[in-house]
């Protein structure tokens, strides 16, 4: 009985492939006590079955033997986007010290947002003065304009922010560059009644005064047509003229300012304009 138990068991493990040695032991065959000799192996697991600890490809498709751990990938995109996001938003804050110590570690300082911001167009949003300051003394490209087509030097304008439009002419802004409207920094000043934004881009800057947008429209007229006439405009419509707009420029139909401001009720605009030699066609 013996024998026959172990000639089978010798023929189980050589099946399997298993170079170990079997342990010997007596164990009881029945309840009265009788022993028999018979063989214990160990666990055996097949070759075939992955070690799920140490093999990567148990997965699915099998890393090749060079292939880059993931902490050896680098992360410079990502590292470099992150930066910027928090450079952009540390600016449009005024976080002066954040956005300093950002520069200082590598952010690139005309790195864009989604909406396609620079930190210097997000310090301009927010109003950010002393922030705008020192990312242009940092080295910051002003003229670089975002999605909507504005840069600093035209959303200042636009938006009356006297000490941003000062930065940024100081620091070389061109005036020729236009919005997504197709005008100047002076366009939009003139019809939002802006008075000392236009009188910083007529003495400072060499933008053009007689400048047609693609409305058809010159500063001259968007004060006119964009306006109520109110001392604001009064006053904008005369500077343009004492720095030689053409007061006879007619808009995309043929009106001219003169016509339009007469249509409109604007006395004091059509003074200034008869004062200056306009005429109605």
């Amino acid at each position: 009985m013996t024998r026959f138990i172990l000639f089978h068991m010798s023929v189980v493990l050589t099946i399997v492939g298993c170079a170990l040695p079997p342990q010997v032991s007596q164990v009881p065959v029945s309840q009265t006590g009788t022993t028999a000799t018979v063989l214990q192996t160990p666990s055996i697991i097949p070759s075939s079955t992955p070690n799920r600890a140490n093999n990567p490809s148990v997965a699915g498709t099998q890393m090749p033997a060079n292939a880059a751990k993931p902490s050896d990938i680098p992360e410079t995109s990502d590292r470099s986007q992150t930066m910027t996001a928090q450079l952009i938003k540390a600016a449009e804050v005024g976080d002066t010290p954040t956005v300093l110590k950002l520069l200082e570690q590598g952010a690139n300082i005309n790195g864009r947002d989604s909406q396609g911001r620079t930190a210097a167009m997000a310090a301009t949003h927010g109003n950010q003065v002393d922030t705008l300051r020192a990312l242009i003394k940092a080295g910051a490209d002003i003229n670089i304009r975002d999605n909507h087509l504005d840069n600093p030097f035209l959303y200042a304008g636009a938006e009356g922010l006297l000490d941003i439009l000062k930065l940024t002419i100081d620091a070389g802004a061109d005036p020729t560059i236009t919005n997504r409207f197709g005008g100047t920094a002076l366009i939009p000043a003139a019809e939002r009644g802006h008075v000392a934004i236009i009188k910083e881009l007529l003495t400072r800057t060499k933008v053009d005064i007689n400048h047609i947008n693609r409305l058809g429209w010159t500063a001259l007229l968007e004060a006119i047509i964009l306006s109520d006439g109110d001392a604001h405009h009064v006053e904008v419509v005369q500077l343009l003229i004492e720095a030689g707009a053409d007061v006879d420029l007619a808009d995309s139909h043929g009106v001219t300012p003169l016509a339009h401001a007469k249509e409109r009720g604007q006395q004091r605009i059509v003074e200034l304009l008869q004062a200056a030699g306009a005429h109605a066609k």
